[in-house]
């Protein structure tokens, strides 16, 4: 492996952790993320000439420590007492070796979802600091300017220093207030890396990788809520389903068409688990009930058929818990699938007429043509594929959508 793509695999696999560790005990991310940065670009520069070190991980660390303790003593003032920072980062070096410490990630999370950070930053600030999302990538991903993206980033990690913000996991009467941006970020995580189905994408695999362990680590750490269970669940069930949907040539192929027997089966089998553990606090929340009407349409792998009757009243439950449109148009989808794709339909366009911002998205336009194509309404059908195809970003499912347009 080359320096380039060694420094690449070890960024993706443990910036969050490194990050998390550097700036532990200095509350300074943006210095965190400047030394790690330049400790990235040390290593392109000496692992070509004096080989790849037996632990990349280590060296990185104790690089971008350097680094930071070179900056401490920089703008050191008389409170700071340098002696103090350059301790305190040295401490580091025995959480670093040590394998029964907690995960710092988590508690990074936890700072970047505390009240005094704004909370329509919370998010991204997550897959910034702990998954190394770039402002660009972030500002893409939520419709805003890069520029402005930024902006907030570098106040949020500079409200973070200030406030003196831990990095430890809170209390319980202190996490249940930010355990749901915390929630929120490992999903959007996993989905990033769920829009690469093929898993061709190493970066992306990484993030839907990271996600699901994320999950893991807040369950093990968070035992008297379900929502973690519920979201390890629904990640499960999803990534369960990876190897179906594409087939042998790279096509798309919906859930209801999927070959079940790629299904993997063990994921499945945690995820059933995790959601009955879940359902034994009887508090049910927004990641439950997905992961439930994920398991509803597992169910296609025991008896053949997804159970439509459950899917459509838990879209609804979801639809009253979180007031999504796209919630109830996905009720509606499989309204028709329960009771024909009159009902489906009818229920789809009143969804649409009560929130006109449907008309721009994709899924609408998609299920209006499948619907009227079967209904024998052909101009109607071929028009929605057209509004559809315009809309997706993806080859492979604008290629399906083709296709079966031309089948109208």
């Amino acid at each position: 492996m080359n320096a380039a793509a060694a420094a690449e695999r070890v960024a993706r696999e443990s910036y969050g952790r490194l990050l998390a560790l550097l700036a532990a005990r200095t509350r300074d991310v943006a210095a965190a993320e400047d030394a790690l940065a330049d400790a990235f670009a040390a290593a392109l520069s000496a692992w070509p000439r004096g080989g790849l070190p037996d632990n990349p991980e280590a060296w990185l660390f104790a690089a971008a420590k350097r680094k930071l303790i070179d900056a401490a003593r920089r703008r050191k003032t008389a409170s700071d007492g340098e002696q103090q920072i350059i301790l305190g980062i040295e401490e580091l070096e025995a959480e670093m070796s040590a394998s029964d410490t907690p995960d710092k990630r988590l508690g990074l999370m936890f700072a970047c979802a505390h009240p005094a950070i704004e909370e329509s930053v919370r998010t991204p600030l997550m897959l910034q600091v702990v998954l190394g999302f770039s402002a660009e990538r972030i500002a893409s991903a939520f419709l805003v300017e890069p520029s402005a993206m930024g902006q907030r980033l570098v106040r949020a990690k500079k409200k973070i220093r200030d406030a003196g913000i831990g990095f430890e996991v809170p209390e319980p009467d202190a996490w249940r207030a930010r355990l749901g941006a915390v929630l929120d970020a490992i999903y959007a995580a996993y989905t990033s890396g769920w829009s690469d189905p093929l898993g061709a994408d190493p970066e992306r695999r990484g993030l839907a990788e990271e996600g699901v362990w994320l999950a893991r680590v807040l369950v093990s750490q968070v035992r008297d809520d379900p929502e973690p269970l519920g979201l390890l669940s629904l990640m499960l069930h999803l990534e369960a389903r990876r190897p179906a949907r594409r087939d042998r040539d790279g096509c798309f192929v919906p859930l209801d068409e999927q070959d079940v027997s790629l299904w993997k089966r063990e994921y499945m089998l945690e995820a059933e688990a995790a959601l009955r553990a879940a359902s034994l606090a009887k508090r049910p929340g927004r990641y439950q009930l997905e992961a439930a009407i994920q398991s509803a349409h597992a169910t296609r792998a025991w008896r053949g058929e997804a159970d439509w009757e459950a899917i459509v009243l838990l879209y609804g439950a979801l639809s009253e818990l979180t007031g999504s449109p796209v919630a109830r148009l996905n009720a509606a989808a499989a309204i028709a699938r329960r009771d024909g794709p009159e009902r489906g339909l009818a229920a789809a366009e009143e969804v649409a007429r009560l929130h006109p911002l449907l008309n721009t998205y994709q899924p609408y336009w998609a299920l209006r043509a499948d619907l009227c194509a079967r209904l024998g309404r052909a101009d109607a059908a071929r028009a929605a594929y057209d509004e559809a195809i315009a809309r997706e970003a993806d080859k492979a499912v604008v290629a399906f959508l083709e296709a079966r347009r031309d089948s109208v």
